[in-house]
């Protein structure tokens, strides 16, 4: 097994991923809007305030943010959790903007919105899924139930004009895009630029909530795909100060089912199961891809849930990779067989390239990818406690009804198939 194969294996969580103005300029594109009734929710969250973080282009090595730990303040009621008319209507009444649709959440993303009746409209590439291997009528299959419409979602204009074309107003925009692999143009291309770009074509369109898919690792920024979501985030919150009528929901979800299930083919094949240290260094309460899908069209329509961070995982306790290496063994009624790799070996990797990423800076994104598997392997996707500055999986909310023991024990009867990681990993 190849080092950076181990990497992959034993990561809690592999969804990765020019100048510019304040969105407080797109007050104009806002639309009207008026009082509606709002749903209830039982998930913790968390205000979200602006970030104080510099604005520099793609040039990405140079880009610092200062993290703290005590918490941002609170924007007021009247500002923050406008009432907005299309809450009022029913869902076959509100039209939804999806881009990153063809993305692994996002496809789970289109189906429920679909399900639950609202008129969705899906951005997808002329080429999209992993390295453009479907074309525009497998997209258009994978997305049955909405209006596709094709256009590269990091050329704005294109994004406009494809959008316009349709000829309908936008209530909502669900953004789940998502750079491929966390490389640091890329990163600022997608994870900043893109969504960016999905909230200037939805406000033209008169959308006054929307909902970004963020990651729960962007409070611990180290990478720069963090940064870039992070920086994204701080305009959204800026743009509903700037604007009462409009909200958003950022969704910050833990491990993904599919991140964890690297080793389960393997393990049943005999080999022991691969962790960092003790196995204890990280832990997650991973989340199924549908019931993210169903916690992200719940925050189209609950104003609960309007201007603020919401952390989620899924149903259970928290589990490190140990507990998840036991809970496998168990499933296949064997006897534990672990590896344990020490983490220095992964700072070693990453000292000799970043040492030759300023020799030659093509290697900048393998440096960078080092980086990104040496955070999974040793920090925990949970809420970061401001008060402790340590991990809490108690105030990490849970959402949902599939559990991880149960995807094991899928994985184990059907194999990986439909579970790729595809461009989004690492390796």
């Amino acid at each position: 097994m190849s080092l950076l194969s181990t990497i992959s294996s034993s990561s809690n969580s592999l969804h990765l991923l020019h100048h510019h103005n304040h969105l407080s300029s797109l007050a104009s594109f806002h639309s009207s809007s008026s009082s509606s009734s709002s749903s209830s929710s039982s998930s913790s969250s968390i205000i979200l305030s602006p970030l104080h973080i510099p604005r520099h282009g793609l040039k990405a090595t140079k880009f610092t943010i200062t993290a703290s730990t005590s918490p941002p303040p609170s924007i007021s009621k009247s500002t923050a959790s406008p009432t907005q008319s299309f809450r009022k209507r029913s869902p076959k009444d509100v039209n939804v903007l999806v881009t990153g649709s063809t993305g692994y959440i996002g496809k789970f993303v289109v189906r429920e919105l679909c399900r639950r009746g609202f008129n969705v409209v899906a951005v997808a590439r002329e080429r999209s899924g992993i390295r453009g291997r479907d074309d525009k009528a497998r997209a258009a299959g994978q997305l049955a139930g909405a209006t596709v419409c094709f256009a590269d979602v990091t050329d704005p204009d294109a994004l406009g004009r494809a959008l316009n074309a349709l000829g309908r107003p936008v209530d909502a925009v669900v953004c789940c895009l998502a750079s491929r692999g966390g490389g640091i143009s890329d990163s600022w291309k997608v994870d900043y630029g893109a969504s960016r770009n999905s909230l200037l074509a939805g406000r033209r369109l008169g959308a006054s909530h929307f909902v970004l898919l963020s990651a729960i690792c962007v409070q611990k920024p180290l990478l720069e795909f963090q940064r870039a979501k992070l920086k994204f985030e701080a305009e959204l919150v800026e743009e509903a100060a700037a604007d009462p009528g409009f909200t958003y929901s950022v969704v910050r979800p833990t491990a993904f089912f599919k991140s964890l299930g690297g080793q389960v083919e393997t393990v049943k094949d005999g080999k022991p199961y691969v962790m960092f240290g003790d196995g204890r260094l990280c832990a997650c309460k991973p989340i199924s891809e549908a019931d993210l899908a169903a916690f992200i069209a719940d925050c189209v329509m609950d104003e609960d849930k309007a201007c603020k961070i919401l952390p989620i995982g899924g149903p259970g306790k928290a589990l490190t990779p140990l507990e998840q290496g036991q809970l496998l063994f168990k499933l296949l009624g064997r006897e534990p067989k672990f590896f344990k790799v020490p983490i220095e070996v992964m700072d070693f990797v990453i000292g000799v390239l970043d040492f030759l990423a300023k020799l030659f800076p093509s290697l900048e994104d393998a440096a960078e990818f080092g980086k990104i598997g040496r955070y999974y392997a040793a920090e925990s996707m949970l809420v970061l406690d401001p008060e402790t500055g340590e991990y809490s999986a108690e105030k990490t909310p849970s959402y949902g009804k599939d559990t991880l023991e149960g995807f094991f024990a899928k994985v184990i009867r059907e194999g990986m198939a439909g579970q790729e990681l595809g461009e989004q990993t690492i390796i």
